[in-house]
C-alpha cells in the first residue's frame, strides 16, 4: 500500500536573528515546519542553521529594503510552489527611545518604516503565496500599541498603527479565508532593551538640547526601563502564542501575553487618562 504523502507546513519569520523572531522560527521548525527565517546579518543566519534542522531556511531580509523583499518573496514562492505559504509572522522592529521634542525626525522615520511600513511591505509581497495556502498572518504589535509612555514615542506610534493595520488586513483578507491575528506582548527578556539604550545614547548626541531639557528624567526613566526588564518573560512564552495563531482551528483576533500586559489592558479602561497621566509623570520624573 503507498505510503500517503504529508505536505509540510511553511511559515516566513521576519526579524528572526533574536528574541521572538528566533524564538518562533525555532520552535515552529522543531515542529516540523519549513521556516523562513528572515535576518540582516550572516553570523544569524549561520546560527540559526546552527541551532535548527535542514528545514530552517535564513534568508537576508531588512524590511525597508524593496529588493530584498522582493527577492526574498520570489525565493519563498519556487520554493512552495503551489502549495503556497501557510503563514507569515511579521515580527521585525527597533526601539529608539527619545523624547518626541528632541528626537531627529531621520530616527522617527526610521522607526515608523521598520516597525510599521515594513511589515505592510512584507504582508504585500508574500500574499499571492499565503491566499494559495490559505494561510494566516501574524503582526507582532505589543502593549505598546495600546497604551503609550514617555520616551518611546515612535515605537508608539508604530505600534498603534500596527493595531491598526492588522484589523484592515483582516477584514479585507476575510473573504479569502485568511486568519490575521494581533500578538501584544508586555516586557520580554530579550537584548531590545540593551539595544535601545545604545541607540538613546546615540541619538543623544545628535540632539544637544535634549540632555538640558529631559535629562534627570530620561535617568530616572532607564532605571525604570531596567527593572522592566528584568522582569520580562522569556520569548519563548511569545512564540508559544505564535504557535497557536498559526495552528488553532479558531485563532484568536488578538492575543495578550504576560501579566503586565494584561493587567494594564484592564486597567486602562478604568484609570482616567488625567491619572494616568499622573502616575506616568511620577514614574519618569516629568
Amino acid at each position: 500500500m503507498p505510503v500517503a504523502c504529508i505536505a509540510v507546513r511553511s511559515v516566513a519569520v521576519t526579524g528572526a536573528s533574536t528574541g521572538i523572531g528566533r524564538a518562533t522560527a525555532l520552535r515552529m521548525d522543531a515542529e516540523g515546519w519549513r521556516v523562513f527565517a528572515g535576518v540582516r546579518r550572516e553570523e544569524d543566519a549561520a546560527a540559526l542553521r546552527e541551532a535548527g534542522s535542514e528545514r530552517l531556511v535564513p534568508l537576508m531580509i531588512d524590511v525597508i529594503d524593496e529588493a530584498q523583499i522582493a527577492a526574498a518573496a520570489e525565493r519563498i514562492g519556487d520554493e512552495v510552489g503551489e502549495a503556497g505559504l501557510d503563514g507569515l509572522v511579521n515580527n521585525a522592529g527597533v526601539s529608539l527611545p527619545s523624547p518626541l521634542e528632541t528626537m531627529p525626525i531621520e530616527d522617527f522615520r526610521r522607526q515608523i518604516e521598520v516597525n510599521l511600513t515594513g511589515q505592510v511591505a512584507m504582508t504585500q509581497a508574500l500574499l499571492p503565496q499565503i491566499r494559495a495556502a490559505r494561510g494566516r498572518i501574524v503582526f507582532i504589535s505589543s502593549i505598546g500599541g495600546l497604551i503609550a509612555f514617555p520616551f518611546t514615542g515612535a515605537y508608539h506610534a508604530a505600534k498603534f498603527g500596527i493595531e491598526a493595520v492588522g484589523d484592515v488586513f483582516r477584514r479585507e483578507l476575510r473573504q479569502w479565508g485568511i486568519s490575521v491575528s494581533v500578538v501584544e506582548p508586555g516586557s520580554i527578556a530579550t537584548d531590545i532593551w540593551d539595544r535601545g539604550n545604545q541607540a538613546a545614547d546615540e541619538i543623544g548626541k545628535r540632539s544637544p538640547v535634549r540632555e538640558e531639557l529631559y535629562g534627570e528624567a530620561i535617568a530616572k526613566y532607564r532605571k525604570v526601563v531596567d527593572g522592566v526588564a528584568g522582569r520580562g518573560i522569556p520569548p519563548e512564552k511569545v512564540a508559544r502564542v505564535i504557535d497557536h495563531a498559526l495552528t488553532a482551528r479558531r485563532p484568536r483576533t488578538r492575543y495578550l501575553v504576560g501579566l503586565d500586559a494584561k493587567a494594564q489592558a484592564r486597567l486602562r479602561h478604568f484609570i482616567p487618562t488625567r491619572v494616568f497621566d499622573r502616575i506616568a509623570a511620577r514614574a519618569t520624573g516629568l
